[in-house]
């Protein structure tokens, strides 16, 4: 059962199990914290786990407007939950937009981290600056939720299990039958609600509005706590970068690893995730 955490009027949904370190975990688009349920149980056996949803998403509140929905400002609620909570330092786990908005968190409050993981996602900046046919091809959803009000949700709105459960099964290595029965209920469940698709929206355009002239100004920056970079061996990302290589120069303490499947492995191949994370984050607590 969610529980609620309060920013500046903005309701963050988030649940806590198990004992232990602090972890947080940051789905990714168009998921909520659902995505978790194979890996929270796992992780909640050494540490206490924090799942919580992005603004926009899920169970949480969906402000309007693009500025609300920038990484800093999303970082920032969590940054926010977790001093609500108690705690001080904290590993921090994060998906796609949730790997985008810890690696945003890292860069404002690096001190707060005990580790940062990044899953499936290379540097934003890097992504659009040098954006490739190949990339723009498969990550066009970047440009066509971007595009102004309301366009996107608009078409997006007539059928949305048909276009986000699209996205599931368009970057890698996944068939609708691979995913959780009880997550892709509750990810349609959140995605159907007009608020959030329009959230979703603001996300991606907050991404080239916001986000990239942020990272632009933190190029010369590492991040040099214990970061570990997770990819879907066989998705998008890996397809068209040495995902390692576009991290190296970002992030000082640095491992990476291959998971089975697309972009999606935490839902596809969550054994193999959870047991990832679960030796990554041991030795950084050794």
């Amino acid at each position: 059962m969610a529980e609620y955490f309060e920013r500046d009027g903005v309701k963050i949904a988030y649940e806590v199990t198990g004992q232990g370190p602090p972890v947080l975990l940051l789905h990714g688009f168009p998921q909520c914290r659902a995505m978790w349920g194979q890996i929270a149980p796992v992780l909640a056996a050494r540490f206490t786990v924090v799942t919580a949803d992005l603004r926009g998403y899920g169970a949480s509140d969906k402000p309007g407007g693009v500025a609300a929905y920038s990484f800093r400002e999303m970082g920032a609620d969590m940054l926010g939950l977790m001093a609500a909570l108690g705690y001080h330092r904290f590993h921090l786990v994060g998906h796609d937009r949730g790997a985008r908005t810890a690696h945003r968190m890292a860069l404002d409050a690096g001190a707060r981290l005990t580790s940062l993981t990044l899953m499936d996602i290379i540097p934003t900046h890097l992504l659009v600056s040098e954006l490739s046919s190949p990339v723009a091809t498969a990550y066009y959803h970047w440009f066509f939720l971007a595009q102004p009000v309301p366009f996107p949700e608009t078409l997006i709105g007539r059928d949305p299990d048909f276009y986000f459960e699209s996205c599931l099964l368009g970057w890698g290595a996944s068939r609708l039958q691979d995913f959780d029965a009880d997550a892709l209920a509750a990810y349609r469940a959140a995605w159907r609600q007009p608020d959030a698709i329009a959230g979703m929206c603001n996300d991606y355009r907050a991404a080239l509005a916001v986000d990239v002239g942020l990272d632009a100004g933190d190029l010369d920056r590492r991040v040099t706590c214990p970061a570990l970079v997770l990819y879907g061996a066989d998705g998008a990302m890996a397809q068209a970068y040495d995902v390692a290589a576009t991290w190296a120069d970002r992030l000082a303490d640095m491992r990476a690893k291959g998971i089975p499947g697309g972009h999606f492995f935490p839902d596809t191949s969550g054994a193999e995730t959870a047991a990832a994370l679960m030796e990554f984050l041991l030795k950084t607590e050794a």
